[in-house]
């Protein structure tokens, strides 16, 4: 897949005051987080992404998804940005093959067999919990769901840019789902409140008003505090399977 450039022009707050950032330039591979609080416009950002708003929003902003050469990714600016939305919830009567199935052949993916089998493989990985193409939609359990639609996104999704409005804790290794969709050639955006999650993004942008207040890189610091987080999310991980599995929570006490 040829690497794809997003960008991004300022536009203004909800009270008319000019963003001050200029252009953001982002390129495939990059992982960049919103932060803010609940309102401060993290989602009018993510909804001005995929509609490609050309200043016909309430930020005024305009959007481009292009190609290094200025090409288009895609004829159907549909196709250009995949969104995993807060909730999550399946009301179809398929076997998981048979959903992954029609995805594979909607997106005209060249080995759909293939690919099922690496999305069911990568969503058990993801949530720590096998099952099977043979397992039915409704009988996926929450961290299931969101693992099986994160891989599907990475792996079937043909769109360059995916928008990310929070990854819960659902049992979910959010670590792996980021690296997951990031080495799928994938721009990722990803709103949220979680601090780990803030932080395994280089940059982040912060919003107030309804606007991007300032953009910030991780510094030094902030990756040796990351570093303390992840070391602190694997412990909890140990320790919920534990618990999980009938056992105590501290090893060596059954």
């Amino acid at each position: 897949m040829k690497a794809v450039e997003l960008e991004i022009d300022a536009g203004r707050d909800r009270e008319g005051n000019p963003e001050t950032f200029g252009t953001l330039h982002l390129r495939t591979g990059d992982l960049v987080a919103l932060v803010g609080p609940t309102g401060s416009g993290k989602s009018r950002l993510l909804a001005d992404i995929e509609w490609l708003s050309q200043g016909d929003s309430p930020t005024g902003r305009h959007v481009r998804i292009h190609h290094a050469d200025g090409t288009e990714p895609s004829d159907n600016p549909l196709h250009r940005v995949a969104q995993l939305s807060q909730s999550m919830q399946f009301t179809l009567d398929l076997d998981v093959g048979s959903f992954l199935q029609l995805h594979a052949r909607a997106r005209e993916v060249p080995d759909p067999h293939e690919a099922v089998a690496r999305v069911v493989e990568s969503a058990c990985t993801l949530c720590g919990e096998s099952f099977s193409v043979a397992t039915h939609l409704s009988a996926l359990s929450g961290g299931q769901s969101r693992a099986l639609m994160i891989s599907d996104t990475a792996i079937l999704a043909r769109a360059p840019v995916v928008l990310v409005d929070e990854v819960e804790n659902a049992g979910v290794d959010r670590r792996r789902a980021m690296d997951l969709l990031v080495s799928e050639d994938k721009i990722v955006l990803l709103a949220t409140h979680d601090p780990l999650l803030a932080l395994l993004a280089p940059w982040r942008l912060v919003f107030s008003h309804g606007g991007i207040r300032s953009v910030r890189e991780r510094t030094e610091s902030e990756e040796e505090l990351l570093h303390e987080f992840e070391l602190l999310d694997q412990r909890q991980g140990e320790v919920r399977e534990r618990l999980r599995g009938g056992h105590s929570a501290v090893a060596g006490e059954d």
